[in-house]
């Protein structure tokens, strides 16, 4: 009797007869996910998998902030560059435990990883390697590529050019790590490796193979499909979040192989290092600051960019006094007000502004929850006065949650601000832990009354990356934010202040923050401002212009 390839497997025992029954995995998607936490979160589900604690097999699909990633058998001298050369280029070289040699990961290139119990689908570690090959293959002839296989050499071929490489890694017989399809990522950090160990062969992508513009999302959709064919597997689709929850433990730390080149998440990477501008601008700002007996917030919350800012003879004023009412974890500025706010404190605010010169101020405040009307009258006494020595003044006030209060919201809209700012900070999700005292709901009505009731005025808000949030979380308050009202919005890293603020989750790319940036403006921002260094009044007078000109 004439057995088929599977039979004929199970019966040499190349690989086990697959369970009988629907087989399904959970698929988690990322934009950007830096690649030591997803490294290291797949390792907590393989180990959760043979405890028997997590039964499901698991998808990862997603993108990497600019990597050198060295396999278990690599050369270092496949890598033809320092990797001081890499640093200055915000490129780690982090040693991992999949096959293969040094490749390189960024934006633009598919990612990939499967966590299947290869015994119960009756694998082989050869038979899976195929199947990765396959389901790259089929996406390319679908995004009009024409691919095949070498047989000298695995992965996925256009002609005598790489375009698809498979690196995985096996541990009890549950497998991880996965594919790597480039779409459209510049080629040009190939260039300083030899690519998989082979120094003859080129590298190619989708879009370079082709006079068209080649879509990641369209991409995506195509993996996902013929992942689901190749594998005879249903993807639920899962929150990264919710996924970490059902495995009932947090991601393990990777072991490295050179300790030397192992990044930690902790540590700050070299896109967070600049050089701290001095001069006499920079102490003529700080000198007039204390002797007008004024507060910035620059200084309060220990803002990473008050030298750039004094430098430029800018800075954010802090009215209400420097202390506040809420004791926020991600927040410098101390808890625990005395007294009332000084009744001067607006006139002086206005005297500085001139001896600084300024046409664009920013006046932010601590929380004063212990104020009947929350500082409310005092941010429209403020904005009166810097009128009254400036008419053509430019004024954006950064201000409190008022507790959700429309009527006092209503005080500062009365004196016209040009720019009303309300931060919501971060993902509903976080928010008891990241802002004990405010409600993610309530500052979204703000924005919404704010918008609704001053049309005149633009609406801004500023959301921090790095603290936990989900892909999905960031892109949901994202939309939230431009539901409510708001023309411009900030997206800045998260830096702990202390060590008894919140710690630093990850720290975000500036690629990732790129995407992020590109996105918002796709959902009808006027304005956007993403990066590491960005806050709610970085650039702020840059950002009004923008916005106004677009909205007219």
């Amino acid at each position: 009797m004439e057995l088929t390839q599977q039979e004929f497997g199970i019966k040499k025992g190349l690989f086990v007869k697959p369970d009988a029954g629907p087989h399904k995995a959970c698929c988690v998607e990322f934009s950007f996910l830096d690649y030591r936490e997803a490294w290291n979160f797949q390792r907590a589900v393989v180990d959760a998998k043979i405890n028997n604690t997590f039964n499901d097999d698991a998808v990862m699909v997603l993108e990497h902030p600019p990597v050198m990633t060295i396999g278990r058998h690599a050369k270092r001298s496949n890598l033809l560059v320092s990797e001081a050369f890499l640093a200055e280029s915000h490129i780690r070289v982090i040693p991992v435990d999949r096959g293969g040699d040094i490749t390189y990961h960024g934006p633009g290139q598919l990612i990939v990883y499967l966590i299947l119990d290869l015994k119960r689908a009756g694998l082989g570690v050869q038979a899976f390697v195929e199947k990765l090959e396959e389901i790259m293959l089929r996406t390319s002839v679908d995004a009009g590529v024409s691919a095949l296989r070498n047989p000298l050499n695995r992965g996925v071929w256009a002609g005598d050019k790489k375009i698809g490489s498979v690196g995985i890694a096996v541990r009890r017989g549950v497998s991880y790590h996965g594919f790597a399809l480039n779409v459209n990522l510049s080629i040009t950090p190939f260039q300083w490796i030899n690519p998989c160990g082979l120094d003859t062969i080129g590298v190619t992508t989708l879009q370079n193979e082709q006079s068209r513009t080649v879509a990641m999302n369209r991409v995506r959709s195509i993996v996902k499909r013929h992942i689901q064919d190749v594998f005879s597997v249903e993807l639920i689709r899962m929150g990264y979040s919710d996924l970490k929850n059902r495995i009932g433990k947090t991601e393990k730390k990777a072991k490295t192989l050179s300790p030397k080149t192992a990044d930690t998440l902790k540590r700050k990477p070299g896109w967070l290092k600049r050089p701290l501008p001095t001069g006499p601008e920079y102490e003529t700002i700080r000198s007039l600051i204390r002797d007008n007996r004024l507060h910035t917030v620059c200084r309060q919350a220990k803002c990473p960019n008050q030298f750039e800012c004094y430098s430029k003879q800018t800075a954010a004023f802090l009215i209400l006094g420097n202390k506040c009412t809420r004791n926020c974890r991600f927040c410098a500025i101390e808890p625990g007000p005395r007294g009332l706010p000084d009744p001067g404190e607006p006139q002086r605010v206005a005297e500085a502004a001139t001896a600084m010169n300024l046409d664009y101020v920013v006046v932010t405040s601590v929380t004063r929850d212990d104020l009947p009307d929350g500082g409310a009258a005092l941010f429209a006494k403020t904005i009166m006065e810097l009128r009254k020595i400036n008419p053509a003044l430019s004024v954006e006030v950064l201000i409190p949650d008022f507790q959700g209060n429309p009527d006092l919201l209503n005080i500062v809209l009365d004196v016209k601000p040009d720019v009303l700012n309300h931060n919501i900070e971060t993902v509903p999700r976080l928010y008891n832990e990241v802002r004990p005292g405010s409600e993610y709901h309530r500052s979204i009505r703000l924005l919404k009354h704010a918008a609704a009731t001053s049309p005149a005025t633009v609406t801004k808000s500023g959301i921090m990356l790095g603290l936990g949030e989900a892909d999905e979380e960031i892109e949901k308050t994202i939309q939230d934010v431009h539901d409510a009202g708001c023309s411009i919005l900030t997206i800045g890293q998260y830096l702990q202040p202390s060590k008894e603020h919140l710690e630093v989750r990850r720290y975000v790319h500036p690629d990732e923050f790129t995407m992020w940036r590109e996105k918002a403006l796709d959902k009808g921002f006027l304005g956007v401002a993403s990066g590491p260094f960005v806050r709610s009044s970085y650039h702020a007078k840059q950002m009004l212009p923008t916005a106004r000109r677009r909205d007219a």
